[in-house]
């Protein structure tokens, strides 16, 4: 399933750029591109929030991805020993359903931009993870490169989402550009107390802080 999920992105991306050829357009997907980007990591924090959360291994479809969570904020050192396949083959699944129908129906290269980087990114978002646990020493020079300029998540800024004394910190995990915005802003604490308030479900970091 991670090579089908995989193989779709690089169809939809070849598609992109063909039609972007073709119909001498290469800025508007370009900027679809990067906006697939930007949006990836907030979509990535929503995600990650969600589950920090919110249900439990008996929950539909998402059940083993929420354990896994909560058992990666007891031993968050484990990702980065898991193959790729392991960390990412459930986001694997999950895109394959979901882009496979655009790439079959949609010839808009603008399209094909926006959702092929945002599946990508979507896609790698646990190896981001992943490297943000591990030491600067033990990962390819170009990884720790783009950490360095931001366009990964680093190390330095997943740190916040593990500290004991913090909630509703950095749930945001490609390049984490978006955590200074929701956390400076409490999004998250937002909306937990709509959710609590509409549904009297409390999340997670409120009775475990320090597990979150």
């Amino acid at each position: 399933m991670g090579r089908s999920g995989l193989h779709h992105r690089v169809c939809l991306f070849a598609k992109s750029i063909i039609g972007g050829f073709g119909s001498h357009i290469l800025l508007e997907p370009a900027l679809a591109g990067y906006a697939g980007y930007i949006l990836a990591d907030l979509g990535s924090g929503l995600y990650h929030w969600a589950i920090d959360n919110y249900g439990d291994e008996s929950t539909p479809l998402v059940g083993t991805q929420i354990e896994a969570a909560r058992g990666h904020h007891k031993w968050p050192w484990i990702i980065t020993i898991r193959q790729f396949a392991n960390n990412s083959h459930a986001l694997a699944r999950g895109i394959t359903f979901t882009v496979l129908p655009l790439v079959l129906a949609c010839n808009d290269p603008v399209v094909h931009g926006f959702v092929s980087m945002f599946a990508f990114c979507i896609l790698f978002c646990q190896q981001c993870h992943a490297w943000a646990h591990e030491r600067k020493s033990k990962l390819p020079p170009l990884v720790v490169a783009f950490q360095d300029m931001g366009l990964l998540l680093s190390r330095r800024q997943h740190v916040n989402h593990h500290r004991h004394h913090r909630t509703y910190m950095s749930y945001c995990i490609v390049s984490g550009v978006w955590n200074n915005v929701l956390d400076d802003n409490k999004i998250f604490e937002a909306l937990e107390k709509v959710l609590y308030v509409q549904f009297g479900v409390k999340p997670r970091s409120w009775s475990h802080p320090n597990s979150e």
